[in-house]
């Protein structure tokens, strides 16, 4: 038995940019334990597996250690298999998720996702997660519905030192880390940090966004974002809040495509 596999750099256009993503179609799905287990064999931040329905498709995402309940970048990198590979016919595909009905929109820019924003809330500096990072921000943000922190700083810079202890980090908090702040040539930079499912750096990271964007959206009082996230790879967003939703635009150029062979 084997199946189709492909490997799109999502959030970049052109290779070796932006977030690398496995995606890989389904007919209908396989058990959770053999998902997990292509995931950890990809060793990517996230795999995603999709199963044609009536109005779309039901979409997962599993990084090598869990199924997490929200990602950008495999999403994105699935419509562009979608549009690019599979023959997609139309400009708008639907995605059946855990985090709902997710949209991405095909046009001459790129593609748009279409996802739910995040609330926030203040939090606490903790200082275990501080001296994990190596760094103290000026502000922390609850996430609320995800389990996630946002550690805001106050320049660039801040964000581009920090080294974290992936150890020490993983045993000072059960939530990964956003650090955040203004951005030198954009609007906004971050990094993410999640050891606590299997990622110690995410390069590109979509579902933080949702967090980010209605945060800096408020504080610059802008509907329209450019951000970096300046990980070692990077990439950019153009981003948009409203209505309770964040619409994130990037491209995505595929790497490399075969077949996942089972033994059955």
């Amino acid at each position: 038995m084997s199946y189709a596999i492909y490997q799109v750099d999502a959030f970049s256009s052109e290779p070796f940019g932006g977030n690398p993503a496995a995606v890989m179609p389904l007919d209908k799905w396989l058990e959770d334990e053999l998902l997990q287990s292509i995931a950890l064999e990809n060793n990517l931040s996230e795999t995603a597996f999709m199963v044609p329905v009536e109005d779309g498709f039901e979409l997962r995402w599993f990084t090598p250690t869990v199924e997490v309940d929200l990602c950008g970048h495999a999403t994105l990198a699935t419509a562009h298999v979608l549009f690019d590979h599979l023959a997609y016919a139309g400009e708008r595909i639907c995605f059946h998720t855990r985090s709902g009905m997710l949209q991405v929109l095909r046009h001459d820019s790129g593609y748009t996702l279409d996802f739910p924003a995040y609330s926030l809330s203040d939090g606490s500096v903790d200082m275990e997660i501080c001296a994990a990072l190596g760094a103290r921000p000026s502000d922390v943000k609850q996430v609320s519905g995800a389990a996630k922190l946002l550690y805001v700083f106050e320049f660039e810079e801040d964000v581009a030192r920090i080294s974290p202890d992936f150890t020490a980090l993983l045993a000072a908090s059960d939530r990964c880390i956003i650090a955040t702040a203004p951005g030198d040539s954009c609007d906004f930079v971050s990094r993410f940090f999640g050891p606590q499912v299997g990622i110690n750096e995410d390069p590109v990271t979509g579902s933080a966004h949702c967090a980010l964007v209605p945060y800096w959206s408020q504080r610059l009082g802008l509907e329209r974002l450019e951000a970096r996230q300046i990980s070692a790879r990077g990439g950019e967003i153009n981003c948009e809040y409203g209505a309770g939703r964040v619409r994130m635009t990037g491209q995505a150029v595929t790497f490399m495509q075969g077949r996942v062979r089972l033994a059955r």
